[in-house]
This record gives structure tokens, sequence and C-alpha cells, in this order.
């Protein structure tokens, strides 16, 4: 049996000869045998047909491919290459897929849809960008990156070749293969090439496409654009080369057709400012617009068109000048056309009239004489051998010559546009490589082909057998490279019909040399041709025609009439016409023909010169013919693609309606067979078409091995026993190195094997299914008759039982009923006889329970009589026992309370505590006057010191600038080196050795201030024990009095013991009198440091947050600090300087003295309350009358100790005070004083008399107090010498005979209850002030509640959408009003910062003038000072350095910093500690130092970004940033910042800077880092999602079902010949485990981590989904089962990290669904709507598109049907109205550079600034903690 006998068996479809579909499918409908002269068909609507075969017949029809191969991407993976086949697969992929591109071998077939696709977006640009052809869906975008990626690979340049008739797409293909090129190559550099060659496309679509009968945007002329690259790969430029331009459209136009574009695009923008002087109209009213009739193109606004050309033309260069000039030549080129030439009356000569409007707007747009133009329109010049005449010419003559003319003119321009593009274009730099994209014409063929389509057609031969010889070397390479046998494949070869053109004397040949002729016609030239060509192959006659010739062309015959080829072929233009318009005064008609020579004309002109002149020598180019050049041009074409590596891209019509999406038979085939695809075809089926690696072949055809081969670790082996097995025939296929080759037909073949195996298994095991089936019924059967029987016998025996049982139930009812009706007589009788004994025996009863009531009622009566008589007994007895115990207990208290009475009269214990706690603050007090003396005497001491070293510094001064006077004299003489120099040296030791006795003595001091103390601290610590005891002594005299209480003496004894207690309280004011003395002395220490004036800077300026020990003027006396700042701002800051010091102990002077003034009115205020409550105290009065005169008198001599004091004081101030001034006045009044210590002086004196002024308001303001202190105090003690003095002389009377202790005693309480007692009211004041408050507050918040209660009513009753408005404009009013407080809080803030700052910088500055004016030494005692003053102790997080040790800070932390290094440390210890230097610069008050830092650490993180864009270092550095925004935050003091602080945390917190901005930069810097973290980590994992999400075999068992003739294409692959990186899913997700390990690791925030985890896993859906949408190979169900599979890893591994919670998990969802659409069923109207609702995150689009890529995995699987897809269609789109969604078109792929918005929460850090740790192995040693 043959190899036909088991191809054409029963049900095998073929494909038959149709006239209407050119092919049409049947199938067989019986077995074909040798020999039979019918084939049985029956065609697909059911009829039957004999289809005659044979010798004498047809030959055997096409067999049909499997329906597994229908659809394929590649036509040669057809297993039967033939046209019907690749009909039929063009036909299914474009109409029911909608797939417009489609491979055939190395040719990209494309069709054109007539209708806007979105499948040219940025987005699927990226997804082809990197992958190899045959990776992805077939498309333009594949074929650029093919040639982009070999001219990289192989360093040679590449050449795309677009072809195919008018309208079949080639300029869009075209375009959108160079915008490919300007996406992935862009420019290195900033020039924006890639913008400039985009741009040429409008330029050269406006004046070089038209609209035709075919095509509303034909391309009129050839053009091939080389892009060249450098070594980079990256556009450098580009160049532009046309061919043959449609010149003749210019002057005509066939019915429907137009002119080109950019006549109408002037004519439609004519009423536009700019092109007013052109006086265009309408395109109706110009001739060479209007022959089409028709101007205008649908959905095209020319208008609009124009602007987009001048875009272009501004964008490569071309300024509105010389557009201006390009649109006058356009305009004058249409005028020229509406000048009417009159014909005379002889009809041998024509006129224009000189009144011609168009003929004047002509000459004046191009800048001619009008005359001379109006004369040689209608004449021509001759010149014979002896003379030149001027002869006259017809009118017909001259409408040829001005068509001529105007069509002369655009070329011109056209090839000067095209210039100024490629100067625009031009590569400013080396180039190395270049791709160039060729769009030319196709094959054409009309009714009338002239001399235009004679040239296309010649172009298309050639360009046809550089392809058949490139498809043939491509073929015999790989041959070659699998080392196979092959012979010389039989291939049509075009070489004779191109020797017919252009061989010598061919048809190109015979047209010049008639073109030569002076009286050649169209006639004669045809004549040679008959003569000459007639026995060629190629070359036929016309049998009715003696005009035309037919050329048997690769494609089809075409018939070309001979009629006007000379005239095109001349292109005659006069040359009188010429020499005026180079006489042109616009200069870009001058330049277009004002070197004829250079610009290389393409067109031949009879030139006739005057005999009487000079000869001039030939123009050889001028000379040149149209063909003739053409022809040249076409041979440096095929040298330059011959010299490239050629793509091939066919473009393809499919209709002549220009219908979207509709396919016609005829159309298609008739292009295919003219473009070289089915020559491809013939070429790949003459070979070995289909090729399968030994892998694939042993994964699809191993059920039709045997058990022991597929074990076998051979595969090749076994594939090759397999086929030797199978095909018996060897020469069918041939064994390479890694692929098998077949011959057409035998994959289809083996298929048909392989589906007979899958029926016959299917068969045995439908028959074991079966079988078993039937088994089961049989059991079932026999089940069901036991379980009948069962049942039967069951019903019968039940059946008898029954009768049984009703027999026996009758007997016993008959038993029961008579033993009922003889019991029921018994029970009568027996209820008759209870009866009558019950009621016998009630009568008994009741008899008996009357007589035993009455005997109870008895008993009763007599029980309560005698309880009565014994209670009144008992009560009696009870009253007389009390009276006895009241008597004897009265005793027993008198004889106690005698004894209490002895005890309170004895005080002699508390007397000597009392004595020994005087002691003890005497000797205190003592102490504290010896500490003082000495430092004083310490003080003075220091004071000499000071002064006989600044004056010895003057000295020293004085006398170094005399020697550098002398000096400068000296060298001005010049005379050599003076003694002088000498002393000069011997000053500077005496100044140094100075300067060393200076700092001695600072050591000395602060030594010993350091012992003063700790001295003041060992006082503080006796102070409070004696406060303890005191506390003591208070308890025992609070027991004591209460006891006392109702003794008539404790009055004198609490008087005695508040008087006890006033010495005490005066002996605590004397040491906080002493304490206060000691901090005025360190002051005065600290601000003789500074005269003769006083100077701060901010370590020895205190504030409300300092812990120094002594008072300044700072901002915690904001009063005088405002009013010393004033008085400095008025009298400038060099000034108020000079007197700060004495400013400073006046105002302090001025402060004690208010204090005493204010407590002198407390005292007055306290008496007069007194005398005002006298009317409550009488009583209390007249019992401690004595006690307050006793106060009184003590109050009086403390008030007199303590005004001696000041006046002391105030003397020794004023001493001091007259010592500086007399100092102060001879330093002025020195003859060598500066002016400014003069000035100085004066303001000093000033500022002295207002503060003495001020001091003698506040004496009298003290001695105003005294005197009513006085007065009070007399008034009182009258009021109680009058009232009280009878009361008190009776109870001293009645006093004990122990009247000194009694009296102490009675003093000790009175004491007591006056202390208390001001206690008591001090609460009481206390308590009711904070009832106020508290009042106030609740007020308050009634009225809060009210105003709430208010809008919630009015909530209520509102509409929800009401409700909602309402509820916004509450929170915007709440938050309005927060606004507001808080920017009136910042205000006031930043006021009272600038105040300081302000005073900061005028005594930092006087302090820098007192440096420079000391020679360093004062500035040398300051910094000394501030280091003894802001000395820490314990550690507080700061961190100090010098500013010349920046750049080595900011190098070792960041430039050179290697994250590993930080491994087992705090993470972000960079941000840490940059922060803990910021913090310290902010202390010190240093502004510049916090700038600079910052600064160079966000310069040097953007360096070391930019230099390191790995990730590991990305994030560690997006870590530290933001642990320092967050830290700048977290110490920035704002109150929002602080709410999770700890206490220690808050005192961190930045003094003087707000760092706001800051926060911003380093805000915006961490964006930045972000988004290069998210392109680095995109960067890496993006080679492995396709591979490990998508290519990868996660599943084992599902790798044996890769579609049937899937054929890599070997050009594609790179060199490892690999189709991808191989990753798999594990590594995918050890590098995601990576990123987060390194993220955690370093210590980024979680919720940037999970922002970074969502952006990376939307990138793997992105660019999953796009491939997905892309690839027809994936669209299947074992790819969704693996595709899930992977995807639920995927979210596996979020759960495990933690990462689910971040919203990553969302982001899988598309690719999650669209894994669920592969795998649902697919066929029911009940699974659209499943799928419907399933596909929620798919637009419909995507869904779509899905749903016509889906492969069946065999043949067993059915194809989704086109009536369900448009089923899902009408459901999403009636959804998508439901929704109200947009109406825009949804994109089809998904934006892979699209991201999330970043959100940076703020996450304060638990860790304590001083718990940070620096390693040493940083080596940050110049770090000092501060």
């Amino acid at each position: 049996m043959s190899m036909r006998d088991h191809l054409y068996t029963k049900y095998t479809r073929v494909w038959i000869p149709d006239a209407e579909n050119v092919w049409q499918a049947a199938e067989i409908d019986r077995d074909f045998r040798q020999g039979d002269s019918t084939l049985r068909l029956r065609l697909e609507d059911g009829t039957a047909l004999e289809y005659p075969v044979g010798p004498d017949g047809n030959p055997l029809p096409f067999l049909r491919n499997p329906d597994i191969l229908v659809g394929e991407n590649d036509l040669t993976a057809l297993s039967y290459l033939h046209e019907a086949a690749v009909l039929h697969n063009l036909r299914v992929r474009f109409l029911e897929s909608n797939h417009i591109y489609t491979y055939c071998g190395i040719v990209l077939v494309a069709i054109n849809p007539y209708e806007e696709l979105q499948i040219y977006g940025e987005e699927v640009i990226n997804a082809y960008s990197g992958r190899n052809m045959g990776d992805m869906d077939p498309h333009i975008f594949a074929v650029a990156e093919e040639a982009y990626k070999q001219m990289a690979r192989d360093d040679r340049n590449q050449s795309i070749i677009v072809s195919g008739e008018s309208g079949a797409g080639k300029t869009v293909s075209a375009k959108y293969a160079m915008r490919f090129f300007a996406t992935v190559g862009g420019s290195a550099n900033d020039a924006n090439v890639e913008e400039k060659v985009l741009a040429s496309n409008p330029i050269m679509e406006a004046i070089g496409n038209a609209k035709t009968t075919r095509n509303d945007n034909s391309s009129r002329f050839g053009k091939y654009i080389e892009i060249g690259f450098n070594r980079s790969y990256h556009i450098i430029g580009a160049n532009m080369r046309t061919y043959l331009l449609e010149k003749s459209r210019v002057v005509f136009q066939a019915e429907e057709e137009r002119n080109y574009h950019i006549f109408y695009q002037l004519c439609a923008a004519a009423s536009s400012p700019e092109l007013r002087d052109l006086c265009l109209t309408s395109a109706e009213d110009f001739l060479y617009t209007s022959m089409g009739e028709n101007i205008f193109i649908q959905g095209v606004s020319d208008a609009d068109d124009l602007e987009r050309t001048r875009q272009a033309f501004r964008l490569l260069g071309i300024k509105d000048g010389s557009q201006n000039a390009i649109f006058k030549v356009l305009a004058g080129i249409l005028h020229l056309g509406n000048i009417e030439i009159y014909s005379e009356k002889d009809g041998e000569s024509c006129h224009v009239s000189s009144d011609d409007v168009h003929l004047a707007h002509f000459c004046r747009l191009l800048g001619l004489e009008a005359p001379q133009m109006e004369h040689w329109l209608c004449h021509r010049k001759l010149a014979t051998a002896s003379e030149t005449y001027v002869k006259n010419m017809s009118a017909r003559q001259a409408a040829n010559a001005r068509d001529a003319l105007a069509k002369h003119i655009y070329a011109r321009l056209f090839d000067w546009i095209v210039a100024r593009i490629n100067a625009a274009l031009r590569a400013s730099s080396k180039q190395h490589y270049f791709i160039g994209v060729l769009d030319i014409y196709g094959f054409e063929t009309f009714e009338v082909n002239s001399f235009e389509q004679f040239c296309i057609n010649y172009a298309n031969e050639k360009l046809q057998q550089q392809f058949n010889s490139h498809v043939f070397k491509l073929e015999q390479e790989e041959y070659i490279k699998e080392q196979i046998p092959w012979t010389l494949i039989d291939f049509h070869d075009n070489q004779p019909c191109i020797d017919l053109i252009e061989a010598r004397l061919g048809v190109l040949d015979l047209l010049d040399e008639e073109c030569k002729v002076p009286k050649g016609t169209d006639q004669n030239w045809a004549q040679k041709l008959y003569k000459r060509h007639e026995a060629s192959p190629h070359f036929q006659k016309p049998r009715m025609s003696n005009t035309a010739f037919v050329i048997i062309h690769f494609a089809d015959k075409v018939e070309y009439e001979c009629a006007g080829f000379l005239e095109k072929n001349r292109d005659t233009v006069y040359d009188e016409q010429i020499n005026i318009l180079k006489a042109s005064q616009l200069e870009l008609v001058a330049d277009l023909f004002g070197d004829q020579d250079a610009h290389g004309p393409k067109s031949a002109k009879v030139n006739l010169r005057p005999a009487r002149s000079a000869p001039k020598p030939p123009n050889k180019e001028h000379r040149k013919t149209v063909g003739l050049q053409f022809r040249s041009s076409l041979h440096l074409l095929m040298e330059t693609l011959n010299a490239t590596t050629p793509h091939y891209v066919r473009c393809i019509k499919p209709n002549d309606d220009k219908e979207a999406f509709s396919f016609d038979s005829h159309r298609a085939v008739q292009q295919l067979r003219a473009c070289g695809v089915l020559e491809t075809i013939r070429i790949s089926a003459a070979g070995y078409p289909s090729r399968w690696t030994y892998g694939d072949f042993f994964s699809r055809y191993r059920v039709l091995m045997r058990k022991a081969d597929v074990s076998c670790p051979d595969k090749k082996l076994v594939c090759q026993r397999v086929l030797e097995t199978l095909i018996k025939d060897a020469d069918m296929f041939q064994l390479g190195k890694t692929k098998i080759f077949f011959r057409a037909g035998q994959v289809a073949y083996l298929e048909k094997l392989r589906a007979d195996k899958f029926r016959s298994a299917c068969i045995t095991i439908q028959k074991t299914a079966r079988g078993w089936l039937q088994r089961l019924r049989y059991q079932k059967i026999r089940k069901s008759v036991i379980l009948l029987q069962r049942y039967g016998r069951g019903y019968l025996a039940r059946r008898y039982a029954e009768y049984l049982r009703l027999t026996r139930a009758a007997v016993v009812c008959q038993k029961n009923y008579r033993m009922a009706r003889e019991r029921r007589d018994f029970l009568a009788v027996r209820r008759a006889t209870v009866t009558i004994q019950a009621f016998a025996r009630g009568m008994f009863t009741r008899r008996i329970y009357q007589e035993f009531l009455l005997h109870h009622k008895a008993l009763i009566i007599q029980s309560c009589v005698r309880g009565w008589l014994q209670r009144l007994k008992y009560r009696r007895m009870r009253r007389a026992a009390v009276v006895l115990q009241c008597a004897y207990r009265r005793c027993r208290a008198l004889r106690r309370f005698k004894v209490l009475k002895t005890e309170a009269r004895s005080a002699e214990g508390l007397k000597k505590l009392n004595t020994g706690m005087e002691n003890k603050i005497v000797q205190l007090q003592r102490k504290m006057d010896e500490q003082g003396k000495d430092y004083r005497e310490q003080n003075d001491q220091l004071l000499r010191a000071n002064t006989t070293l600044g004056t010895e510094l003057s000295r020293v001064q004085q006398q170094l600038q005399q020697l550098q006077q002398q000096q400068q004299a000296h060298s001005q003489r010049g005379g050599a080196d003076s003694p002088g120099q000498v002393e000069l040296e011997a000053l500077r030791t005496r100044l140094e050795e100075a300067r060393v006795l200076k700092d001695e003595t600072d050591g000395r001091h602060q030594n010993e201030k350091t012992q003063l103390i700790q001295r003041v601290a060992e006082l503080e610590e006796e102070n409070a024990l004696l406060k303890s005891e005191k506390e003591e002594l208070n308890q025992k005299l609070k027991q004591q009095s209460g006891r006392s209480s109702e003794d008539v003496g404790s009055a004198l004894l609490r008087a005695e013991m508040d008087a006890e207690r006033r010495r005490y309280q005066n002996l605590l004011k004397e040491y906080s009198r002493l304490e206060q003395r000691y901090d005025n002395l360190k002051e005065e220490v600290s601000l003789t440091k500074f005269q003769p004036g006083h100077h701060r800077n901010l370590s020895n300026q205190s504030t409300p947050e300092s812990d120094s020990n002594y008072t300044s003027i700072s901002t915690s006396e904001a009063g005088d600090a405002d009013d010393a700042l004033h008085l400095v701002e008025e009298m400038g800051v060099d000034k108020a300087a000079m007197d700060i010091g004495i400013f400073v102990k006046l105002q302090k002077r001025v402060r004690e003295l208010e204090r005493e003034r204010k407590r002198l009115q407390d005292s007055v205020d306290k008496m007069e309350e007194t005398a005002r409550n006298k009317a409550c105290e009488e009583e209390e009065a007249k019992i401690l009358k004595s006690a307050a005169a006793e106060q009184e008198a003590a109050d009086l001599a403390y008030n007199t100790l303590k005004r001696e004091e000041l006046e002391s004081e105030n003397l020794r101030l004023k001493n001091d005070l007259n010592e500086l001034r007399r100092g102060v006045s001879e330093r002025a009044a020195d003859d060598d004083a500066s002016k400014e210590l003069r000035e100085g002086y004066d303001i000093l004196m000033s500022q002295l008399k207002a503060a003495s002024e001020e001091l003698d308001a506040r004496k009298e303001e003290v001695v105003i107090l005294r005197t009513q202190l006085a007065s009070a105090t007399q008034q009182r003690a009258d009021a109680w010498d009058e009232e009280g003095a009878d009361e008190v002389d009776a109870n001293v009377a009645e006093l004990p005979s122990d009247k000194s202790q009694a009296l102490e005693v009675y003093r000790s309480v009175c004491q007591s209850n006056k202390h208390l007692e001001r206690e008591l009211q001090s609460q009481a004041s206390q308590h009711a002030e904070e009832a106020r408050e508290l009042r106030a507050e609740v007020e308050t918040l009634k009225e809060d509640v009210e105003k709430k209660q208010e809008a919630l009513n009015y909530a209520t009753s509102l509409s929800p959408e009401a409700l909602l408005e309402y509820s916004v404009q509450l929170e915007i009013t709440r938050l309005t009003d927060d606004n507001l407080d808080l920017k009136e809080s910042v205000e006031k803030l930043e006021k009272n910062e600038r105040k300081l700052k302000k005073q900061l910088k005028i005594y930092m500055k006087k302090v820098q003038e007192l440096e420079a004016s000391r020679g360093g030494r004062g500035k040398a005692e300051l910094g000394r000072h501030v280091t003894l003053q802001r000395k820490e102790k314990d550690f507080e997080g700061m961190l100090e350095y010098d500013q010349e040790d920046e750049s080595l800070l900011i190098k070792t932390l960041i430039t050179d910093m290697n994250p590993n290094l930080l491994s087992g440390t705090v993470p972000c210890l960079p941000g840490y500690i940059l922060f803990m230097c910021i913090r310290h610069a902010d202390y010190v008050n240093d502004d510049r130092k916090v700038e600079s830092l910052l600064t160079a650490t966000i310069n040097a993180i953007k360096r070391a970004l930019k230099r390191n864009e790995d990730f590991e270092t990305t994030s560690f550095w997006l870590a530290n940033t933001s642990r320092l925004l967050h830290c700048l935050k977290q110490y920035s003091g704002d109150e929002a910042f602080m709410v999770q602080n700890t206490s220690k945390q808050n005192e961190h917190c930045l003094k003087n800077f707000d760092l706001a901005e800051y926060r911003q930069v380093l805000s915006d810097l961490s964006i930045q880092i972000y988004q290069q973290l998210i392109r680095v980590a995109e960067a890496t994992i993006q080679p492995m999602i396709v591979s490990a999400m998508l290519e990868s075999e996660s599943i084992p068992s599902l790798a044996g079902v890769k579609p049937a003739g899937y054929r890599d294409r070997s050009s594609s692959l790179d060199g490892d010949g690999g189709r991808g990186g191989g990753y798999t899913l594990p590594a995918l997700i050890r590098q995601l485990s990576r990123f987060h390990c390194a993220m955690r690791d370093h210590g980024l925030d979680p919720e940037i981590a999970g922002q970074v985890v969502r952006q990376l896993f939307r990138c793997v859906n992105a660019i999953t989904l796009n491939n997905i949408l892309l690839r027809k190979d994936v669209c299947s169900w074992s790819t969704g089962m693996q595709l899930r599979y992977n995807t639920s890893q995927m979210e596996e591994w979020l759960r495990a990290n933690g990462l689910y919670g971040t919203g990553a998990a969302q982001a899988l969802a598309p690719v999650i669904q669209a894994a669920q659409l592969l795998q649902v069923k697919k066929k029911s109207p009940e699974d659209a709507d499943a799928i419907c609702s399933l596909c929620t995150a798919l637009n419909p689009q995507q869904i779509v598109k899905i749903l016509n890529l889906y492969t069946p995995l065999n043949e067993f699987e059915e194809r989704v049907t086109v009536s369900f897809i448009r089923n899902i269609q009408k459901q999403l789109q009636e959804r998508g109205a439901a929704d109200g969604g947009d109406t825009a078109a949804p994109q089809l792929l998904v934006d892979t550079k699209q991201t999330f918005p970043l959100l940076f929460p703020y996450a304060p850090s638990s860790l304590g600034l001083e718990t940070v740790h620096i390693p040493a192995s940083l080596g940050l040693h110049f770090l000092v903690r501060v």
C-alpha cells in the first residue's frame, strides 16, 4: 500500500479549485485506490462531487492540514505547503483571530486591516524588545528587533525591505519600524535624533503621498532610509534616498484621485495670516488640484496636517522663513497651472494675457520677470549651425511646456527638501552600523500600464531576484549547519526577464536610443522592440495592437502601452524657462536652479545654443534619461541591499473597497503570487520545510514508540529507530545534528499515525469502560431482583402476621370490655360508700379543732402579760447600772486630765532640739561667709591678673606695631634684616609666656570654682537634713498641741512655737540669700572675663532648658532681654557690646529691688487683709497678741537686716562702678585711645545715668512701702492693745506656776497654728482657683456640647448626600481653625527665634571683633570658658567633628561605604551617625555646618547611587535616607512627630533650626532612590519572568503536550542557541527572597519594603500578561495550569514572608484570571456568562485577544468558535455600558512602566541616640561623643 493510499482515505479533507473562492474545502467520501479516475468528495454544504483525477483529469487535490496546525504563526510550519493552505491560514488568522501579521519563513506577511489597532504602543515595543523572533507572535516590531539584534550580534548592516501594492500599508509598516528603532535605540545624548527621524515622515507624506483609487495615503515615490548607529547601538543620524517620484501627478490626476497632499493642505489653511500672501483659495479653484473631482479625504483634516507638517519642519531645523519660501514655490505651481493660454487664429501660435492674475501671482511669488515669463511660455528658441531664431508654439505645445515646467519645479523642490532633511539627520559622529528601511512600490498592473508601471515592475524583478537568492542561501546554510546532504533546489530564476529589460539592446537601451533620434516616436520604438525581442520567452506582442508590448514578469503578464514612453523618459524642459528661474529674486528658487550640475537633475532636456557662442563642455548628467537614472539608482540600491542582511515585509491588500477586516481571496492570491510569498513556500516545500528538535519530537510522538525505546537515554537514537520504522522512504526525512528535517506532508502523516494511535487507545479504553459499565449494570440488576424478592417475601409474611395480630386483638378487646363493664359497676358502689364515710369523719374532726383553738388563744394572752412584766423590771436595773458607770468613769477621767495637763507644761526636750538646729544654721552661715570672702579674694586676684595681662598684651601689641612699621620702612629703603626683627621675636616669646600664664590662672580659677560648687552641694545636703529634722519637730508639736488643746495655757505655748518657727524661717531665708549671693558672685566672675564689655555666644547664654546655675539675659527673662535688644538695635552693635557687663549688673540690681518692693507690697496687702478680717478673729487676736508682737519685731529685725545688706551691696556695686568708670575714663582720655572707645565710653555713661535714674525710682518706691508698712503695723498694735489687754491679763493670771515652760509651749503651738493656717489659706486659694478653672472648662464644654448637639440635630435632618457634604465642610472648618492656630504659634515662635538669633549674631560679631583686636586671646579664653560651662558627664547622643573633617566623614560613611561592613550592627547606622552630627551642629547653633553637612550628604548619596546601581547599595541607601528623614521628623520638636517619643528622646529634639525644607529635599531624594531601586530590581527579574512564569515546566506531567508544528527561527536565536535564559520559578522566588532579605537586613521600613514587593509583583503581572497577549503558543490549557500553579507559589511566598497584606497578591489578579480563562470551558452561553463574571480584572479587549489566541493541545480538543467570541464581546460591551465606563478604547497591553503611588509613612525609632554604638572598624575616630 503506497503513501498515497495511506493519505487519500475516507474522511480525509482536501482542497479543490473554486472559481469564486479560489479554493474550496471538501472531504473524501470513499477511499482512493491506485488507478481510480475519480475521487468521490463531499463539500462542506453536504453536496456530493465526483472529482476527476488521473492523467487525463486533474491531479490529486491538495490535502488539508490538521486543525491543530490551522492558524499557525509561520506558514512554513504547516505540514502541507501549498497555495490553498497558505490562503486558508491567512484567512483564518485575519478574519477569526484578527491577526494581521504572519510569518512565511523569513518574510513577514502584513495584511492591511483598514482599521486602527492598539498594537503599536510603547508597551508593545517593550514587550518585543530583546525577544527572539520566534518567541512572540508575528509583528513588524519582531522584524525590527531581529534586525537590531543581528546588527549588534554580527556587526553587520541590516535592511528591512517593505513592499506591496498601493494601499497595502507599506508606508505605515516602514513608519512603525522606524518608531521601534527610535524607541529602542534612542540617541545617547540630548540630540533627539530619533525624534527627527520620525519627524521626517509627516514631511515626506505631505510632499510625496497622494490619494489614489486604492489608497488614501499612497506613496508615489520609493525611499530608502538609512538609520545610523554608533558602537553603542544608539541612533546618531539618518539618510534618505528617493526613487522615481511620480511627477506626472503634479499636472494630472485620474478620477477620484488627488494631487500631493501638500497642495490641499495649503489651500485648506489659505485663510491663516501667514499664508494670505500666497493668494490661494479652495483647491477646487486650481486646475492641478481639481482634476480628480474630489478634493477631500474622509476623516482627514488638511489644515491639521499642515500644522503637523510645519511642526516637523521646525523640528528638523527648517525655519519659518524657509517654510514660507517653500510654500511660495508650491503656491506658484498652482498658479502656474491656472495660467490661461489662448490659441491664435492660425493655430500655430498662442499667447498669454498680460492681465492674467495667476501669471502675476506666479511671477510675484517666485520673484520672476512677468514679461519674460509671458513671452517664453508661448515661444521657444531654436538653434541651427549658423543662426538662432525664436519659434512660436501652439497652444497645446505651450500647455505641455507649462506642465513640464511645473513638474520640473516640483521635482527640484522635492529633491531640495530631501537634501535639507538629510542635512538635519546627518550624523554628528562616525557611523559604524546602519539599518536601512526600504519603502518601495510593489508589483503593479492596471488596465493601462505606462512608463511608471514599467519602472516599478522592473525594480520588483530585481528585488525578487535578490529575495530568491537570499532565501536559497538561508536554506543552504541551515542544511550545512545541520550536516545533512542536500541537492540544488530548482527555483524560478527571473534573470532572463531582467536581461530583457536592462541588457544590451534591451528595452531600456532601445528606449534611450530612440530618445536620441531627433524625430523618434513611440511607434518606431515599438517596432524596434518587436523586431529585436520577438523570440524572447518573456516578451510578447499583443495580437490586437501595434503600439503595445507584453512582458512576462515573475508575478504576471503585463501589457504596456508605448504612448508617452519617450516623452516621460526625456522629461524635456526648455532652457529659456529655466534661465528665467535662475534669475529669480527668491533665494530658494535661485538655489533650486542655480547650479544644475551640483544638484544632478534626473531629467534630460534639449538645450539649444547659439552657433556663434563658444561651445560649453557637454553636461553628461543633464543628458541622462529618466530610465538611465532609475537603472543607476536601482543598481546602487541592490549593491547596498546585497551588502546588508535583508529582512522582508510583504504587505497585502485584502480588498479594494477599503473595508475593515474583509478578505478577498482573489486579490490576496494575486498579491501573494506577486510579492514572492508563494515562491518562498515553493522553495521551502522543495526541501525539508518541517523541522523538529529531538526533544520536541520525542515528547510529541513517544506514543508511537515501544516501551523499551521510551526508557532509552539516547533520544536521538530512539527518534532514528522510530522514523525508520514509521517512514519507509528514507528521503522523506533527514537527521541533523540537533534537528530532524521532514519533507512536506510527513508531519501530517505522523500526526495521522499519532491520531490513529490515540484513536486505537481510545477504542480500547472505551471497550474496557463499556464492559465495566455493563458489568456494573448487571450487578445492579441482580441486586435489584434480590432486593425485590426479599421485599415480596417480607410483604407476605407481614400480611400473615397482621392476620394473627388482628385475631388476638379481637379476643383481647372482648375480654377487656367485659372486665371494664363489671369494674364500672363496682367503682360506682365504692364511691358512694367512701363519700358517706368522709362527711361523717369531717363533722367529728371540726368539733375537736374548735376546742383546741380556744385553748391556744388563752395560752398566748398569758405569755404576753408575763413578758411585759419582765421587760419593765430589766429597764429599771439597766438605768441604775449606767448611772454608776458614768460616775466612776468621770472620776478616772479627771485624774487622767490632771496627768496630761502636767505633761503638757514640760517642753524641755523640744527646746533642746530647737537649740541644736539654731547652732547648725549659725555654723552654716559662718561657713558661707568665709567661702564668700575667699571667693571674693580669688576674684580680685583674677581681676588683677586679667588687668595685668591686658595691659601687657596692649603694650606688646603696640611694640609689635612699631616694629612692623620699622620693618616696612626698612624694606622700603632696601636694607638688610634689622635688629628690630630679633626684638620682635623676643616680644613674641614674651607674648606666648603671658598667654601661658593666663591659661594657668584660668585653670586655678576653674579648680577653685569647682571646689566651691562641691561645697555648695554639701551645704545643700545639710540644708535638706535640717529640713527633715524640722518636719519631725513639726509633727511632734502638732501631736502635743492636739493633746493639750483643752488647756487654757496652750495659746501661749503655740505663740512660743510660732516664734521658734519664725526664727528657723529667718535662718532659711538667710541661707537662700547666701546661696543667691553665691550665684551672683559666679555671674560676676563670668562677667569679669569679658571686660570692658560683656560678650555672649550660645555656650554661655542661658535658656529655659539650660542646666547652668547662674542667671543671664535670656528667654527666661523675656522682658529684660527684649528691652536690651531694643536698646542694642538703637545704639548699634559695636557700641552696645562695650558696657553690656555693667548694664547686666544694673538690671540685676533693679530686679532685686523690684522683688524687695513686691515682697513689701505683699506684706502690706496681708496686713490690710488681716485688718479687714479683724471682726472674725477678735478672740484669736486677743490670745495671740504677744506672739504677734514678737513676730512683728522679728520681721522688722529681718527687714532691717535685709535692708542693711542690700545697702551694703549697693554701696559695693557703686564702688565697683566708680572704679570701672575711672578705668574706662582713663582709657578713653588717653591720646592713643580709639574713636570707637570714646564713643563706647559716652554710650556707657548715658546707659549708666539711665540705670541710676531707674534705681532712684525703685528707692522711692521702697521708702513709700516702708512708710505704709510702719503705719499698718502701728495701727494693728494699737488695736490689739485696746481690745485684748484685759483678756490676756486674765489668762496670764490663770497660768500655772511654771510660767516659762507654759509660755514656750504656748508660743510653739501658736507658731504651728499660724503656719498651718497659712498653708490652709494657700490651699484654699489654690482650690478656689482650680474650681474657677474647672467651672470655666465646664462652661466651655457645655457650649461645645450644645453646638455639637445642634450640629447633630441638623445633620440628622439632612439627606445622605447633603450629610456627606456637611461633614466635609465641618471637617474643613475645623482643620482651617487648627491651621490658623498653628500658624499663629509658628509666627510667635519664629518671631522669638529671630530676636534671639539677631541678639546672638550681635554678640558673636562683637566677640569676633574682640578676638581679632586682641590677637586671638579672647577667643582662646572664650573657648576654654565654653568647654568648662558646657561639659557633659553623660553621652547625650551628639557627635562633634571639625569642619575640615567633613569630607572625611562623607567619604567614610557614604562614598567608600560597603553595606556588608555593617552586618551585625544597628540597622541604618550611617543615618543615625549623620543625624547625631547634625544635632550637634544644631546644638552649637552653627547653621553653616548644618547646611554644609546636609548638602554634602545628599550629593554624596546621589554620586554613590550613580556609581553603584545594584540592588544591595540602592536598598541600603534608601533605608538610611528614610531613617535620616524619620530622625529629622522625630526630633524636630513638632508635637505631631513626638507622640511616640520617650522623655529622653524629647530632650534630644533640635533646639535652633527648622529643617523642614531639608526634610522635603530628603523626601524627594528618597523617592528618587525608590524609583532607582524599582528600576534595578525590575531590570534584574525582567529576563527571568517569562521563562519562570510561562516556559518552565513547574508541573512535569504536562511536559508532553506542546503543540505540533512549532518551529524555532534559527536566525533569531542567540549564540547559545537557547530560547531563553532557562530560568525557573524557584529561581525567580529566590531572587525575590534575596531582595526582601536585603531590604530587611538594611532596616528598610516594612511599609516601603511592602511597596517594593508590590511593584515587583505588578511588573511580573504586566510582563507575563503582555506575553500571553502576544504569544499564541502559550495560550493553551497546559499553560493555564502551569501559570495558576506558579501564581499560587508566589502567593505562598508572600504569606511565608508576611507580605500578603501589602496588596502584592492583588497585583497578580489579571494573570490569575487569564490562567483561569485558559482553563475554563469555552463552549456554551453559560460558559460565556461565567467568563464575564470571572474576568473582572481583564478588560474586554484582553479577554477577546486571549480567546482568539487560544490554541488546542491536540486534535481532540475543540477550538473557540467565532460565535462564542462574538457572544463574549456583546456581553462585555453591555456590561461596560451598564457600568457607565468611559468610551475610550481600553489598552490591550499593560503598561510595564506604571508605578503605584509611593507613600513614605512616618516610622519613629524606639532606639535612643545615647545607645548608638559606633564600631571602630568604620574609622570614625575623629568624631567626639558629646
